[in-house]
């Protein structure tokens, strides 16, 4: 399979201070379309400055990242804004769900600004919140849905725009125990049925190994990287929307 994400001996240096802190100190790992990939690590660890870099929120200091074989950092703040909201899905530990509106309503809020029409954007936003399991809640805001089911509208929106990368921060620390498992079957079931190409950001080992492969970050650096054998094979991708 093709890599979707290649970083080349990334290092990111933030100034504290007078001091510096070196967050990430040569990080080389690659992410090929369709792979379910655990970034796991400790608070302080680099996972979270490693995130906000894959997800184009910030460049790193040097070395070399490349989304779809281009290389980010030559993109303008326009062409990563559109890499991000084209080819990148963001589901956050929040929701971050408009409150004012239904569940519809937010899972169309991508398209509104790709400048997709109305009835198209209905179209595709009932689709992907019937693939979570939600379409006969389409109406409700996120005040009458369940904890779940507004991470389920979260997913939804995130699918929206068929991205190449879905990008999972915490996706289960808002929710219980139960109800969080649920939500990591869901990503393994659009993994397994769609071939969707999964990165999933967690402090919890528990909820890392329900990816196939589970990268550790510690001090900055990668300190394991594993592949395991899960239980269902992936098969041919399917439409999203």
């Amino acid at each position: 399979m093709s890599a979707v994400i290649e970083l080349v001996n990334v290092r990111k240096r933030y100034a504290a201070g007078e001091a510096t802190v070196d967050a990430l100190r040569g990080v080389s790992v690659t992410v090929r379309r369709g792979e379910f990939v655990a970034l796991v690590g400790a608070s302080g660890s680099g996972k979270s400055t490693l995130m906000n870099i894959l997800g184009c929120l910030d460049r790193p200091t040097s070395g070399v990242y490349r989304f779809d074989g281009c290389d980010v950092s030559r993109l303008g703040r326009a062409e990563v804004a559109r890499l991000r909201n084209d080819k990148l899905g963001f589901v956050f530990q929040g929701f971050n769900l408009l409150k004012r509106l239904s569940a519809v309503d937010n899972v169309e809020l991508p398209l509104i600004y790709a400048g997709v029409g109305a009835a198209e954007r209905r179209r595709r936003a009932l689709r992907v919140l019937e693939l979570v399991g939600l379409r006969a809640r389409a109406g409700h805001t996120p005040t009458q849905l369940s904890g779940g089911q507004q991470q389920r509208v979260a997913i939804a929106r995130a699918l929206i725009n068929q991205p190449r990368v879905l990008l999972a921060d915490e996706p289960t620390g808002n929710l219980d125990s139960r109800t969080g498992q649920e939500i990591l079957h869901e990503f393994q079931r659009l993994h397994r049925q769609h071939r969707q190409t999964i990165i999933l950001v967690t402090h919890d080992t528990n909820i890392a190994v329900t990816a196939e492969r589970v990268v550790t970050v510690r001090d900055g650096l990668i300190a394991h990287d594993e592949r395991r054998a899960l239980s269902h094979a992936v098969h041919a991708p399917a439409a999203l929307v």
